[in-house]
């Protein structure tokens, strides 16, 4: 099937005129303020060694995906100081789910989704913020005006994130290009400006499980496919999600060609299909399923499975932040800026392919992925 059999959204244009007023009167509203938090950035080289205690990640987005991608930012953090403490910024309560059970996160903070409906929680958040103090605040993304304004209320005696590319301090960073993927941009910034050396791989996404957890998803894993968990399991065990945003996202007929597929070529492999919110699957009824809206209980759930094939999306990074090895199908996105990055990770732009080839390629990694480490333990691998 090409590409044309892809569920497409409406125009986006009408969404992204509007963002662009809005993104222009916002920068005409706080101009003076951004300019100014522009000025106070950190330059190369210029946060100290030592003596970073408190530290504040901005990312107040609400999609999971977004906020998934900070977790190497986090483990950055925790590898230069050690002895920090972290507090986070994020939309919703994602974050808080995602990030409260790190040993070094403090507090996170979410902001109201419709902060015009919820304007008397929001002030209160940030005086709250404004209140605190602290050695680094870090806008973790490129071009956020919501992460800027954050970073120009706060105080702290280092503030860091990506200058304007037409403002007086973008000329310290032009000789320092940027890595493509949007999980290592904020980590890069931070080892750009750290004054000492470091010469480790970019951190996976990482949630940093528990093994309580882990077991509790273990069981229900096992309640879902109907083991008893007294023999081993001998057959691959893969979790597919089939929901994705806008053009991202795959009809229903490609991931039954899909799967049929996959199945032709790995006709032992066992299929769990993971639902999205809305609790409607698109895949056939037949299947194993699982559906939850906690997004650690469903990481939790991953941890347990051999290996988990999507869309582009933010449970595409949820697994990978849970170590199992995780495959990105990309119709409209760049692999290279958002693919599952590290380990037996790994992404196929499907743009010219039908859903069959994709299956080929995708039964391929699926031997190689998984099917070492089911084989080298003779059961299902621990997570």
């Amino acid at each position: 099937m090409q590409p044309s059999a892809l569920q497409q959204a409406s125009s986006p244009a009408p969404a992204r005129r509007r963002d662009r007023l809005r993104r222009r009167l916002v920068a005409a509203c706080f101009r003076r303020l951004l300019d100014l938090t522009d000025r106070q950035l950190c330059k190369p080289g210029q946060l100290p060694v030592r003596g970073i205690h408190r530290v504040l990640v901005c990312r107040p987005n609400h999609r999971l995906g977004n906020t998934v991608l900070i977790s190497p930012l986090l483990a950055e953090i925790e590898a230069l100081y050690p002895g920090a403490e972290i507090d986070v910024v994020s939309g919703g309560d994602v974050g808080e789910h995602l990030f409260i059970e790190r040993c070094h996160v403090r507090r996170v903070y979410g902001l109201p989704r419709k902060i015009a409906r919820h304007l008397w929680t929001t002030v209160k958040l940030l005086r709250q913020l404004r209140r605190d103090s602290y050695d680094l605040a870090i806008d973790a993304c490129v071009d956020s005006q919501s992460g800027r304004l954050l970073l120009a209320i706060v105080k702290a005696r280092f503030k860091l994130g990506y200058p304007d590319e037409s403002g007086p301090m973008a000329a310290a960073w032009q000789d320092f290009p940027r890595p493509e993927h949007l999980a290592k941009r904020s980590v890069f910034l931070l080892r750009t400006a750290y004054a000492g050396q470091v010469s480790r791989p970019y951190p996976p996404l990482n949630l940093r499980l528990q093994k309580e957890e882990k077991a509790q998803g273990r069981e229900v894993l096992e309640a879902v496919l109907g083991d008893s968990g007294q023999t081993p399991c001998r057959r691959i065990v893969v979790g597919v999600f089939a929901n994705a945003t806008g053009a991202k996202r795959y009809c229903a007929d490609w991931w039954g060609q899909f799967i049929a597929g996959l199945r032709a070529r790995q006709p032992d492999v066992r299929i769990v299909n993971l639902l999205a919110e809305h609790g409607e699957s698109q895949l056939e009824e037949s299947l194993a399923s699982y559906y939850t809206r906690d997004p650690r209980r469903l990481a939790a759930m991953i941890a347990n499975l051999d290996a988990f094939i999507s869309a582009d999306c933010g449970v595409m990074h949820l697994a990978a932040a849970t170590g199992t090895p995780t495959l990105g199908l990309f119709s409209t996105s760049s692999s290279a800026k958002y693919g599952p990055y590290g380990g037996s990770n790994a992404a196929i732009d499907t743009r010219d392919m039908g859903a069959a080839d994709v299956a080929a390629m995708a039964a391929d990694w699926l031997e190689l992925a998984a099917a070492a480490a089911l084989h080298g333990n003779g059961a299902c691998p621990e997570a």
